[in-house]
């Protein structure tokens, strides 16, 4: 997957972060879990597009870093979603396959490049 299939991956996966806040708001009465996996689920695309834009490949490496974090984040605000029972088992499965996804994905890329950037000094 190219740098601009990933971008719109995280921006796919952003759009449907913010479904979910809509929903638990309006249907769940939930406030407080909704924004934080909201922060943390669309700030996994917002660091990656920084990433893209990085003025050297330690700032590169950082961002992702940072995107791979709110991954995981994402992926803690999920379990306790599903385990307060305010999002079905189909809403957790279909979301933690995407946040897995790009939690793997970053993970890879962020070896990749370290490697290759110890493999130049």
């Amino acid at each position: 997957m190219n740098k601009d299939e990933f971008l719109e991956s995280c921006i796919a996966f952003s759009v449907k972060i913010n479904r979910l806040r809509k929903y638990l708001r309006e249907k769940q009465h939930e406030y407080n879990n909704s924004d934080q996996i909201q922060r943390s689920g669309t700030s996994i695309g917002a660091n990656y597009s920084e990433a893209c834009n990085a003025v050297s490949k330690a700032d590169f490496v950082n961002k992702l870093t940072i995107a791979q974090k709110e991954a995981f984040e994402t992926i803690y605000w999920l379990k306790v979603l599903y385990g307060s029972e305010l999002i079905t088992v189909d809403q957790y499965n279909d979301l933690m396959s995407d946040v897995q996804n790009l939690h793997r994905m970053l993970s890879s890329s962020i070896v990749t490049i370290k490697k290759n950037m110890k493999s130049q000094t």
